[in-house]
């Protein structure tokens, strides 16, 4: 049986000690080969959540275990078999598209990197613009490096942040198709934050639903919104942030 994609104890992260934690003991178990969602309003934890699973923050308490290694003492070994993307972190904008990637695959010590990047390319539909700055790409095109830049080093656990923000609705269809056949064909876990209610109802088998920095709820689409007594995830999505609970 394969280890847990993701396996998290007692996550705790506290920024001042008069402050209340932006991630108040998160126990959660992620297996393998799943696409799990956060969700919550902002400064529920998601993004905390996901820099403590990359080991960006340092948990205040708590332990986090990637694929196996506790990232704690291990957190280089579980680097390589992952990645993140998000299209609020933005590439150097003077290096091309070709440039960047190359930079990604170099640090991931991919075998054959030009052929990676080539394969990647065409899959994303970037070979019009490998040689274009990535400061001069639209926001469409970007968000197609990001996720090209995500799969470089073809990941078992691939971590994102809001992926298709700003994107327009042909665009963010096309980018959940090629997130779902990448699961499809590579066994990967995924991590998903977002606010695109479909795009959770789509694409995740489990939802963590936050406030607070906790854990509130917790269960498939179909469940929650069956529990809520509700048409879709959005309304669920309501019910909990304005502390309405569930149907009776």
């Amino acid at each position: 049986m394969p280890l847990p994609a993701i396996q998290a104890e007692g996550l705790t992260k506290t920024y001042k000690n008069s402050d209340p934690p932006a991630v108040a003991g998160l126990d959660f178990i992620q297996p393998a080969g799943t696409t799990w969602a956060l969700l919550g309003g902002n400064g529920a934890g998601k993004s905390t959540t996901i820099a403590m699973l990359l080991g960006l923050l340092v948990p205040s308490a708590g332990r986090v275990v990637v694929l196996g290694h506790d990232m704690a003492r291990d957190r280089f070994s579980a680097l390589a078999r992952m990645n993140f993307s998000s299209p609020y972190v933005a590439l150097p904008h003077r290096l091309t598209v070709a440039e960047n990637l190359g930079v990604y695959a170099h640090l991931y010590n991919v075998p054959h990197a030009q052929d990676r990047i080539a394969e990647l390319a065409e899959r994303l539909q970037l070979t019009g613009f490998l040689d274009r700055p990535a400061g001069q790409l639209s926001a469409g095109q970007k968000t197609r490096v990001a996720i090209a830049k995500s799969l470089i080093n073809r990941p078992e656990l691939l971590l994102l942040d809001e992926p298709t923000a700003s994107l327009d609705p042909d665009t963010g269809d096309w980018v959940r198709s090629l997130l779902e056949a990448y699961r499809a064909e590579s066994g990967a876990a995924i991590l998903l934050a977002s606010h695109n209610m479909a795009e959770v109802e789509r694409l995740a088998d489990h939802v963590l639903m936050l406030k607070g920095g906790r854990i509130v709820d917790q269960g498939s689409p179909n469940d929650l919104i069956s529990r809520y007594g509700r048409d879709d995830l959005e309304q669920v999505f309501l019910d909990i942030a304005r502390g309405q609970g569930r149907a009776a």
